[in-house]
């Protein structure tokens, strides 16, 4: 395929809000974008998962593009600055992880029963939580998800996040206690 056009141009109509024009950029740089993701990630998945988040990113943010300025070593920056955020996210969970583990004690047969119950306490908990408390729990403990991510992704204060956890936290505390009880 020849490239009949230029990226300043095409970067000149993304910025005004061209949609078409941001499609052709996308489709230019995709594939290597996605292979410089996977080289850094070794996953297909989470790299175009990345991809496409940066270039949601750059949509979001293209009335700060400047055009004339180098388009690819923007990009390429933005997607290194992504994977190596997310890698240290990997492994800080991974790290809190295996410091729970660390700190729970080998559970005896008959406490599994036990285990189980209190899980089930748990889950039926969580399921009377609103809707939305309940989708920043899940982001914040099961995501790894930080209060700042949340907010962003909910498009929330970074407050309404805080606030939203701890009366989560408090609510299931109560809820579980009252059935051990």
């Amino acid at each position: 395929m020849t490239i009949n056009y230029s990226i300043d141009s095409i970067l000149t109509k993304v910025v005004q809000g061209d949609q078409e024009a941001f499609g052709t950029l996308y489709r230019h740089y995709r594939t290597p974008a996605l292979k410089f993701c996977i080289y850094l990630l070794k996953d297909q998945e989470d790299a175009e998962n990345m991809v496409h988040d940066v270039f949601i990113k750059i949509w979001d943010k293209r009335a700060q593009i400047n055009p004339t300025l180098n388009f690819s070593s923007y990009l390429f920056t933005c997607l290194r600055n992504t994977a190596f955020d997310y890698l240290k996210q990997l492994e800080k969970n991974q790290q809190l992880r295996q410091r729970y583990l660390e700190r729970i004690d080998p559970i005896q047969p008959e406490e599994e029963d036990d285990q189980e119950v209190r899980m089930e306490r748990l889950q039926l908990a969580i399921n009377t939580l609103s809707e939305k408390r309940k989708l920043i729990l899940l982001l914040s403990i099961e995501g790894g998800k930080s209060y700042q991510e949340i907010a962003e992704l909910l498009r929330i204060s970074k407050n309404t996040v805080k606030n939203q956890l701890v009366k989560a936290k408090q609510l299931l505390r109560e809820k579980v206690d009252l059935t051990l009880a």
